[in-house]
């Protein structure tokens, strides 16, 4: 089952030529997410080829680098026809002012678009095998981040204990990888744990959105798969990045170590590296053990299960 994930903007508040504001598309099996939507977010969607068919669309503040992608992705998908609805998930208390944004300039969407209000904690949404929960993020606005959590899968099915102990091949192997003892014509009961391993874990993609070092992150991010979190500065920015809320590389690097995170990508970049971001990977990868990188806008990675 893949969950693919696409970096349409990783740029900081400045864009540059090499990289658009934030917004960075996840597409699980079909289902289609989008955190955040910087200026021209619907321009990168076409440029990458990720197609316009989200259902939800996660705010992490009401900062423009992170929402004026809103009014221009809403009427292109108005363009387009769309019928099906959206919903756009944003802090508590900013609801009106993205709700100005879906309308802005008088649009007025023929598809449904519903505004949700989100607080640290909540299941922002629960689906078939996952969920989105936010949590709290340190940064000079209402702000969360959000992490798409998978439910554990079932244990691998045991089929030569299975066979040992006289399960027939067929509905009954079945059954037992279900949950669901099973009978053999003897009379003798198999039953689930003896035949099946101890559940595994789902995937786990965490999305910081801004946001100053910070133990609900840490907390958010445990075990993540993929953290993507704020990198807009280098060291040599250090009191810039407290002053505004943001972190370092070198911070990055240390939420996703104590984090236990297996990958990190550092986003939100400072227009002022420009197209060198050699000090961003290798202060993160002081701190951090794990592999990390620097997305390009328009990169993709799969997120593996953590067994393979």
């Amino acid at each position: 089952m893949s969950m693919r994930v696409t970096f349409l903007g990783t740029s900081g508040a400045v864009p540059t030529t090499r990289r658009n504001p934030s917004a960075v598309f996840v597409n699980r099996e079909g289902d289609r997410l989008l955190f955040d939507a910087g200026e021209g977010t619907q321009r990168q969607m076409m440029r990458f080829g990720t197609g316009f068919a989200v259902s939800d669309v996660f705010v992490s503040h009401l900062h423009g680098d992170h929402v004026l992608g809103i009014p221009g992705l809403v009427q292109t998908m108005d363009f387009n026809e769309r019928e099906d609805p959206l919903t756009i998930h944003a802090p508590r208390g900013t609801g009106d002012d993205v709700n100005d944004l879906v309308h802005a300039a008088g649009n007025r969407p023929s598809f449904p678009v519903r505004v949700s209000e989100v607080a640290p904690g909540e299941t922002v949404v629960r689906r078939e095998e996952y969920e989105v929960r936010a949590f709290r993020t340190d940064h000079d606005a209402r702000a969360v981040g959000y992490a798409l959590v998978e439910d554990d899968r079932k244990g691998r099915f045991d089929r030569e204990r299975a066979e040992e102990l006289g399960v027939p091949v067929g509905p009954k192997f079945s059954k037992l990888h279900e949950g669901e003892p099973v009978e053999l014509d003897d009379g003798t009961v198999v039953r689930p744990e003896q035949v099946v391993g101890d559940p595994r874990p789902g995937r786990r993609f965490v999305y910081t959105g801004d946001t100053r070092p910070s133990e609900q992150v840490v907390a958010a991010a445990e075990d993540a798969d993929l953290l993507v979190h704020d990198a807009t500065f280098a060291s040599d920015r250090a009191d810039r990045a407290a002053d505004t809320a943001h972190s370092t590389a070198a911070q990055a690097g240390e939420i996703a170590q104590r984090a236990g995170a297996v990958r990190l990508a550092l986003t939100h970049i400072s227009s002022r590296y420009a197209g060198d971001v050699s000090a961003h990977l290798t202060e993160a990868s002081e701190t951090f053990d794990g592999e990390v990188f620097v997305p390009e806008d328009g990169e993709t990675r799969e997120i593996p299960y953590p067994d393979g």
